[in-house]
Order: C-alpha cells, then structure tokens, then sequence
C-alpha cells in the first residue's frame, strides 16, 4: 500500500499522469480532463478527483508565466469576465460534489463538447464576432465553472470559446494556463472546504505533481514545432477524444 491504495494502483496513477502531463503540454489543456477520466477508472470518484487537484494548480503556474509575468497580467486584463464566471461558478457548484449523480455529470459536460468538436472537425468552423465576445465569455465561464466545481473540469467550454474566435496558438495556450491557474487554485480552496481534499489525499494528490511535470516538459517540446493549423487540429482531436470518454462514461457508468 502506497497513499492508502494498492501499489499497482498508484503506478498506474503515475502512468496516467504522465500522460496527461504530454498532452497537457502539447495543446495547453486537458490535465484534468485524463486524469479524472483515468484515475476514475480504477480509483473512487472523490479520490480521482482530489488527485488532480495540485498537478492542476502547479502546472498551470509553468504555463501561465512560460512568456512571462507581464503576458500573463495582459492575459488577466483581457479575460477577466471569463476568468470572474469561472471562480464564481466553481465555488458555487463545489458542494454539489456529493450531490450530483456522476453519470449525469459526465453526459451534461461530453455530449455538447463532442458536438461542437466533431462539428468543426467536419469543417463546420465557428467563428465568433468580437460583439458577441461578452456574452461568450459569461456563458463559457459559468459553464466551464459549474464542471469544475464538480468534476475538476473546466477546460472544454473554455477551449470552446477560444477556438470560436479563432485564438493565436501561443496566446491561446497562455491564455488557457492562466484561467486554469487561477480556476485550480479555487477548486483547491474549495475541495479543501468540502472535504474531498484532505490529510488523506493530498499526499496522493502532491506524488502525482512529478510525473504530470515530466510529461508536461515533453509535451512543451512538441508544442513548439506544431504550426497553427496542426495545432488547432489536434486540440480538437484531443478534446474529441476527451469528450467522448465523458460520453462513455455517462452511459456505461
């Protein structure tokens, strides 16, 4: 026993980790997303999700400032009304954790993103207006919340918004660390409230920091040599894939 689980459990863990971390650092996201749909699968839900808290939070700090502080402060500025709708909504939805049925949560949040990934992928591009950007960041941001207070998760509506305005690649993935970072340190204030995340699990949480780490350093490697089309592409392969899985889940259990 290793944090309170089977030995072969926890290298699983890290395997997982790993992974999420190289995917994390190639299109800016998706951390969460692995590794509750991951650890989910051979560990409890509130397990799973207390261990991806602190990855989420420290990794998220290496991709907010990898430009630098004063990239990151204009990232805030320039996304503070999606950045407000996504804390609000988190600390709103965290008591729902023990509420909400799991299989529900995963179908509310995969079915939509599935739809509007597979549509753009089939050429169905979306792209927005700049008038329309207030209301797409409020709605985005409360979605995107509402997920992260339950699951974790709140990558997809945000990845959503940013590819609907057809976001530069650098900026995009900057912007994405810095809503995440801010976005997992009050998913951490909340589930340390609520409970999930405590003596227990926060030794489990912190051992998976190292692997998701090392995956992300490789995964940064690959980011840079992808140019803007492959970029985008992937990033809607993965949320594909990653929204699908939530699909899976919702219907098998």
């Amino acid at each position: 026993m290793i944090f309170g689980i089977d030995l072969q459990l926890f290298i699983a863990a890290v395997a997982v980790a790993l992974f999420a971390g190289v995917v994390k650092g190639a299109v800016g996201f998706a951390l969460p997303l692995i590794l509750i749909s991951g650890l989910s699968a051979f560990l409890p839900a509130e397990l799973a999700l207390a261990g991806l808290i602190m990855s989420t939070l420290l990794l998220n700090i290496a991709q907010a400032f990898r430009q630098g502080v004063a990239a990151a402060w204009g990232s805030v500025r320039k996304y503070r009304l999606l950045i407000g709708c996504v804390v609000a909504a988190i600390a709103a939805s965290a008591p729902l954790v023990t509420v909400l049925p799991d299989r529900a949560m995963y179908l509310l949040l995969g079915v939509p993103i599935a739809a509007f990934t597979i549509s753009q992928l089939m050429g169905r591009q979306l792209i927005l207006h700049a008038r329309q950007r207030a209301p797409a960041e409020v709605a985005m941001g409360l979605v995107g919340g509402f997920f992260g207070g339950i699951a974790g998760v709140w990558g997809p509506p945000v990845i959503a918004y940013l590819l609907s305005f057809n976001t530069d690649k650098i900026e995009m993935v900057r912007v994405q660390g810095v809503v995440f970072l801010i976005g997992a340190a009050m998913l951490m204030l909340a589930h340390l409230g609520s409970g999930v995340l405590n003596a227990q699990t926060l030794p489990f949480s912190a051992a998976l920091v190292l692997p998701a780490g090392l995956g992300m350093w490789l995964g940064f490697r690959l980011q840079d040599r992808l140019n803007p089309d492959r970029f985008r592409r992937l990033t809607l392969v993965v949320l594909t894939i990653a929204a699908l899985n939530l699909v899976r889940r919702g219907l098998m259990g």
